[in-house]
């Protein structure tokens, strides 16, 4: 009986707004942009920061990545010819990283060389990275083709390569590719792997494999190329002494990742004279992203809920509108026996069936732009649950908040009066 009496109500409450077609459209305008102004806007900041998060995850939520960098007054004397710069990370350092944290788990040191690489009549300048087999548990990339470094390889010193999946489409290398020679210089190498690569930028880390990579033992790195690099530069020719670019660092579980982190820098500063190092925390910069992510997301649905406010006010003003309209026919609903309430139901189902309806329409419209924006400017977006929900239930509790004044206001309106009113 009970469930009847609803479904008449919200009948009878849609009947009255199709009296009026174009002005329940047009009041439902502000809820449907409000509610598609939010779901949009949450969908766009969800979308970034889990691209920026991705990004981030690459490095790996427990490394820790050591970075050599040139002193700011080693830069000022860089325009002397002579002058041979001597700065960065050392093999002491990695010794010394690797065996004197408790938490540490393994590290990878890295030299990093550009050279033009050669395969069969085909050239490309490709970052050379020397590194230790560990390199690929701490920064894992899926293997395309044959295999990555072995203990045995840099045991063995071998000439080999692991080619990444750009380097080999630009060099015109397949999986029929693995066992032939690429030069490197002036050195010939067998290519005994590809792997799929990444690039980019994580915040302000930069994501240690490049697409232009190409993996080779650090030991024969050495071997080969030492630890002097030479380069011309406006008119003048540096040198710069570095033994490694690179140490990352893995801890055993990502609560000692900050703990590790400070040893690290302490350690640094003891046997560094100078700051040529820097010392960067992925979990730290997660961290940060997650946050700023929450408070991206607060400010995006603050702005776009200002829609929804504007579009409830509009709904108030037209069903304010309506109580007056109304008047004689709400005192004849009383004067047959109506009671306050059944008014005050009467008018907030009108309005809560306007701001739903709206609503919906509004959740159409939030999820069709996103998809428009991921189309034509390749932007991710991401439509939650929750960017769906919310909106929704906010636009109901707008409708029932905005609605409830005038209903009061209708039900409180003296019969006799209503029946004189024309």
């Amino acid at each position: 009986m009970r469930q009847a009496k609803i479904a008449r109500n919200i009948w009878l409450g849609i009947e009255n707004l199709l009296l009026h077609k174009l002005r329940s459209f047009l009041t439902m305008l502000g809820v449907v942009f409000g509610v598609g102004s939010v779901v949009a806007m949450l969908s766009v900041g969800e979308g970034a920061s889990k691209e920026a998060m991705a990004q981030i995850r690459k490095l790996g939520s427990t490394n820790i990545i050591v970075s050599s960098i040139k002193p700011a007054e080693d830069e000022a004397m860089s325009t002397m010819r002579t002058m041979m710069s001597v700065f960065g990370l050392t093999y002491d350092d990695q010794r010394r990283l690797a065996a004197s944290f408790a938490h540490v788990r393994q590290t990878a040191a890295v030299k990093l060389i550009r050279k033009e690489c050669r395969l069969r009549e085909r050239s490309l300048e490709l970052r050379v990275v020397g590194t230790t087999p560990e390199w690929f548990d701490l920064v894992p990339r899926e293997v395309l083709a044959g295999r990555v470094l072995l203990s045995a390889d840099e045991r063995k010193r071998a000439p080999v390569a692991i080619l990444t999946e750009f380097g080999a489409r630009r060099l015109l290398a397949t999986e029929g590719s693995i066992g032939q020679t690429l030069r490197v210089g002036g050195n010939e190498f067998e290519i005994v792997g590809i792997v799929k690569s990444e690039s980019g930028q994580a915040g302000n880390i930069q994501i240690p494999d490049q697409e232009v990579d190409v993996y080779i033992p650090l030991e024969v790195a050495r071997r080969y190329y030492g630890d002097i690099f030479a380069r011309m530069t406006s008119g003048s020719f540096q040198r710069e002494r570095v033994e490694l670019h690179q140490i990352i660092i893995e801890a055993e579980k990502a609560e000692y990742v900050e703990a590790v982190a400070s040893g690290v820098e302490r350690m640094l500063q003891r046997f560094h004279k100078k700051k040529d190092y820097v010392v960067s925390v992925p979990l730290a910069l997660l961290k940060q992203a997650e946050a700023t992510k929450r408070t991206f997301n607060i400010v995006l649905g603050s702005i776009a809920g200002i829609s929804l406010l504007v579009g409830g006010i509009g709904i108030m003003n037209i069903m304010l509108a309506s109580v007056t309209e109304r008047t004689r026919e709400i005192g004849i609903r009383r004067a047959i026996g109506a009671k306050r309430r059944q008014i005050v139901y009467q008018f907030l189902i009108e309005t809560v069936v306007l701001s739903t309806i709206g609503g919906l329409i509004g959740l159409g419209m939030g999820v069709l732009i996103p998809l428009l924006i991921t189309h034509f400017s390749r932007m991710p977006t991401v439509v939650t649950w929750t960017g769906i929900l919310l909106p929704l239930i906010i636009s109901m509790a707008i409708g029932i908040l905005f609605g409830l004044y005038p209903a009061v206001h209708a039900a409180k309106v003296d019969p006799i009066v209503a029946l004189r009113h024309e």
